[in-house]
């Protein structure tokens, strides 16, 4: 187990680093993003276009030699669109069932907002169950699978805001952000001749992924960790200035985020602060502000890092 654990945190170093080439500067990004594949969670990723959303979803798959698929969301888009649909086949006199791009290993659903709540709901059988219904027929979804949805804050005409049913299907949500000066001049530099991406070769398998996955379930989490989980999710409860807390999907959420943040750090126990770390991007958009918390300009995002800032955190000698 020790040293499988070894072997695995050395590919995910080489993910990382096969992420870093094409996304400059996005580091903490590039390691979220693999905290949510580990723990068999999904991505939102928020942000304007044109900062590279689509570039990391489409390296992570090249590195990990899965299955790519993408869904370009529109006003027309349908559901069977999204799950497959079973075709008449008159040779054989019998329905064909052809799979939709959700069957993929690691799915890019693009601007996801822009689509219908009907269509936008048919993701949720799939992220949360692993699995989807066509005609009374429920698929089994192969593994690993990973959703990495985008959005543009900017622009709302002509989107359809996503449910909360939806928003909380999502372990992490991140935004990708401007690169700095330096930074884009680097970009440009690469990008001169050929795309950095081009030249990404897989440093990790399907079977592979999904070993890790097993392993990062076992990583140890302490009671008092827990507790620590607990009490920052009841906070968000409590607060005056939310209208909805966090629903306990939201605590496992960050309980199997912590692990597999863990994991990645080479640790197999998570400590209070890799809690407090990740709490942010794990319950901001799992709450809702009140409409007096709005109209002062609050953002879920301060009031999370108000509560973790003023939540104990256990102490102990020894968590494990």
């Amino acid at each position: 187990m020790v040293q499988d654990t070894v072997v695995y945190n050395g590919k995910i170093e080489k993910v990382l680093e096969n992420i870093n080439k094409v996304m400059i500067g996005k580091e903490e990004v590039s390691t979220l993003s693999l905290v949510a594949l580990l723990a068999e969670g999904h991505v939102l990723l928020e942000d304007v276009p044109g900062v590279g959303k689509t570039m990391l979803v489409r390296t992570l798959a090249k590195s990990l030699d899965c299955d790519f698929k993408r869904i370009q969301f529109t006003p027309d888009l349908l559901p069977s669109d999204v799950t497959g649909i079973s075709i008449y086949n008159p040779k054989e006199l019998e329905f064909e069932f052809r799979g939709g791009p959700i069957l993929g290993n690691i799915v890019l659903a693009d601007e996801i907002n822009r689509t219908s709540p009907k269509t936008q709901s048919s993701l949720l059988e799939g992220m949360e169950e692993h699995s989807v219904t066509v005609d009374g027929r429920t698929i089994q979804l192969q593994k690993p699978f990973f959703v990495m949805a985008t959005q543009n804050p900017i622009e709302y005409e002509g989107t359809y805001p996503l449910p909360e049913a939806q928003l909380d299907r999502f372990i992490l949500k991140l935004n990708m952000g401007y690169p700095s000066m330096d930074e884009e001049l680097i970009m440009l530099d690469r990008t001169s001749k050929e795309h950095p991406i081009e030249t990404i070769e897989p440093v990790m398998t399907k079977e592979e992924l999904v070993n890790i996955q097993q392993d990062v379930k076992e990583v140890y989490i302490d009671q008092n960790v827990q507790q620590y989980i607990v009490n920052l999710v009841r906070e968000t409860r409590n607060h005056e200035s939310i209208f909805l807390g966090v629903s306990p999907r939201g605590s496992i959420a960050l309980m199997k985020a912590a692990k597999s943040f863990a994991f990645i750090k080479g640790r197999d126990y998570v400590l209070p602060d890799d809690v407090k770390y990740l709490a942010p991007y794990v319950l901001s958009h799992r709450v809702i502000l009140n409409s007096e918390a709005r109209y002062d300009g609050m953002t879920s995002r301060e009031l999370i890092d108000s509560i973790v800032k003023n939540t104990y955190i256990p102490i102990r000698k020894e968590f494990r």
